[in-house]
């Protein structure tokens, strides 16, 4: 599975995102610190791609932010 498919699984599952607002930001769709947690979490448990909760706090994200975040990270690790 793409790392696009796999964040917007996690994130619609984290966020139990409702028809009609996915595009909405993290904290349109009632995101708080655990939700961050949670999703910070499963991408790093799921796609070993380290996301910085601060990231998700200070960007206020929608999906296809979270997206392009989690990517840059992704080559990041493996350019390192």
């Amino acid at each position: 599975m793409s790392i696009e498919n796999k964040v917007a699984e996690i994130w619609k599952a984290v966020l139990t995102v409702p028809a009609g607002q996915e595009d909405d930001t993290f904290f349109e769709l009632g995101g708080e610190s655990i939700s961050a947690v949670r999703l910070v979490s499963r991408i790093e448990d799921e796609l070993d791609v380290l996301v910085d909760v601060g990231d998700i706090f200070e960007d206020d994200p929608n999906l296809a932010a979270l997206i392009r975040t989690v990517q840059a990270k992704a080559a990041e690790a493996e350019a390192a």
